[in-house]
């Protein structure tokens, strides 16, 4: 983004999305990106400010997902499946003034974002997937095999222990802090950068709030990653939309995951970012820019 140029939002606040009551975030001008955050039991927070580099090219459209962060007032976790996220996202879209819409969706949000092409494919122009998490049941196993094997000594059961204790249980926002500070250290390159994700993941939280999006986690984890077959490969091949896979050269998600993806998106284009791991906006933000404003634009 250009130096010295605003990135005040156009609009901040509450919309009433059908039964849900969504905080929002607009930033920037030109065509929207509707941006699904990860998770998915975060909220959008964790994304700023980096990703408003955009909003000299785009309108950034930011929304916290039902339950968790700002939008979490109120909400049962019994309210929330993957048919919600996708009906909560339609209404969104209902919202805006402009369709059909870019749809990016960085980790969790990945998976959302293509829930959500496959089955409104007309609603949405491009497609980005920024450090996607996996497209099927199978290659959810892998990641989470994979995560076991590639943690330096000790952290499993460090961040099990820490699991298992009651002031975790309780959803303290210290000891989420602990676990997360262990669980993304293979996620960035840099140290520095792990504390400066993790001091953002539960800004907007309290601990109520904590154990709110963690049942709302189960529950889509159930829905997709747990549900034996469960396999959005095979739709994303009828997705002819243009697509960017972005991901870093580094991710904590094996880039053949991914690559899968890509290879099943008709118009997609695999692009793997050197020296870069998870956060791709964050540890990579020219490229990221880069490649994304190109496929917008193009």
């Amino acid at each position: 983004m250009g130096r010295g140029m605003s990135t005040r939002p156009s609009f901040e606040g509450h919309l009433q999305v059908g039964p849900a009551r969504l905080y929002c975030r607009v930033v920037g001008e030109g065509p929207p990106i509707v941006v699904l955050h990860g998770g998915p039991d975060f909220d959008h927070t964790y994304l700023l400010p980096e990703l408003d580099r955009l909003a000299d090219v785009c309108r950034l459209v930011y929304y916290d997902q039902r339950g968790r962060g700002r939008s979490a007032q109120g909400v049962d976790p019994e309210d929330v499946t993957i048919q919600s996220e996708v009906a909560d996202l339609d209404g969104l879209l209902d919202a805006l003034d402009h369709e059909p819409v870019a749809i990016l969706g960085h980790s969790w949000g990945g998976a959302l974002a293509m829930e959500y092409a496959t089955r409104h494919p007309e609603r949405v122009s491009h497609l980005i997937l920024l450090n996607s998490a996996p497209a099927s049941a199978e290659d959810a196993r892998r990641l989470r095999e994979h995560f076991r094997q590639a943690r330096p000594p000790g952290d499993v059961e460090r961040m099990e222990e820490i699991a298992s204790s009651p002031a975790y249980r309780s959803g303290d926002l210290d000891a989420e802090a602990a676990y997360y500070r262990l669980h993304f250290r293979i996620a960035l390159r840099r140290p520095e950068q792990v504390d400066e994700i993790v001091g953002r993941l539960r800004a907007h939280f309290t601990e109520a709030g904590v154990l709110t999006a963690r049942a709302i986690e189960e529950r889509l984890y159930d829905d997709t990653w747990n549900r034996e077959g469960y396999d959005l490969v095979p739709k994303l091949r009828s997705l002819v939309i243009p697509a960017l896979v972005l991901h870093g050269e580094d991710d904590f998600v094996p880039l053949e995951l991914v690559a899968r993806i890509a290879e099943a998106l008709p118009n997609g284009r695999l692009v793997v970012l050197p020296e870069c791991g998870h956060f791709a906006y964050l540890e990579s933000p020219a490229a990221f820019r880069e490649h994304v404003t190109a496929l917008v634009r193009g």
